[in-house]
């Protein structure tokens, strides 16, 4: 586009050209300065309305003011009808773990550690109508919000000591030997004092004798590691146990053992079997219970296996 100037004082003439360019950035520039007036406009009416005093003005700024104050209700009663839902929700769930909780520690027989309760958890049953959500305001809901996170922390206290009572538990019935070493029960000779076989003299017996068919298995009381699997001058093969805390078991006059030393077995694992190797006057088991060295009452062990079986 050619825009040709014409001064009458110089008589002479003079030629803009105006590109695509110009003309965009005008139009621009025009745009922007009608937005930026009716922003004003609209801003200075809204703001000034009430001093204004023009009617369609006010009504129009009580009909916002309204519509905004209705959607901001809505929107509060929604969230806290949507929060108390869930408070009961997560309220059940409380219930339900305690519930799981005493069921659990009646199963284990075992009491798990007692917590300190506040003296409103120690008042005697209450019950009656669930609230409706509508009736909490955003004061009451944070403050039950806040009661139910310290109930869970301390639910969640009570059953981690639970299930730490309840592994140890199941450890140390692991590691006691309670389990017979061999499938036939059949005993041979007691725990204590009795008249030794090859002198006729009175002696010490530190274990009980089982009597079985050469080549029984002989099986792992308790879990432990092998500590001694070899040759003995008067125990013949011997297999040692070490299920920990100083409490060792040991199974003697095998005719042929399965484990070495520091193997790792399970309780019921076949670690020998029955023989007459060492001194012994026949086929049979030798089995010692010892803590600290000192030789203990395998029977003690065995019954608590045996009352174990029978109250399941």
């Amino acid at each position: 586009m050619h825009i040709i100037l014409v001064s009458d004082r110089m008589a002479t003439a003079r030629s803009i050209t105006l590109t695509r360019l110009h003309v965009a950035l005008f139009g621009l520039g025009m745009m922007v300065v009608i937005l930026a007036l009716s922003s004003m406009f609209s801003y200075l009416t809204m703001r000034h309305a009430a001093e204004i005093r023009m009617p369609f003005l006010q009504e129009l700024v009580r009909t916002l003011n309204m519509e905004e104050s209705t959607k901001t209700r809505e929107l509060v009663k929604e969230s806290l009808s949507t929060m108390a839902v869930r408070l009961g929700q997560m309220q059940g769930q409380l219930m339900h773990l305690d519930t799981l909780g005493e069921r659990l520690a009646g199963l284990a027989g075992v009491k798990p550690k007692a917590e300190k309760a506040t003296a409103a958890e120690k008042v005697a049953p209450s019950g009656g109508p669930l609230t409706r959500p509508s009736n909490l305001s955003p004061q009451e809901m944070q403050r039950a919000l806040e009661d139910l996170s310290r109930q869970i922390e301390r639910r969640s206290e009570t059953l981690s000591a639970l299930e730490d009572q309840l592994f140890e538990e199941r450890i140390r019935k692991h590691l006691l030997p309670t389990a017979s070493p061999v499938a036939a029960d059949v005993r041979a000779s007691g725990f204590g004092w009795r008249m030794d076989p090859f002198t006729g003299q009175t002696a010490m017996h530190e274990g009980i004798d089982f009597i079985a068919e050469p080549g029984t298995p002989i099986l792992a009381a308790a879990a432990g590691i092998i500590m001694t699997a070899e040759r003995h001058p008067q125990y013949g093969n011997m297999v040692e146990i070490d299920h920990g805390n100083g409490l060792t078991t040991r199974y003697a006059h095998a005719s042929a053992l399965f484990t070495q030393t520091g193997e790792l077995v399970k309780r019921g694992q076949r670690i020998a079997a029955v023989g007459s190797t060492g001194r012994s006057t026949g086929p049979h088991l030798h089995f010692e219970v010892r803590i600290n060295g000192a030789a203990q009452n395998p029977g003690r062990f065995l019954e608590k296996g045996i009352t174990a079986i029978a109250s399941r």
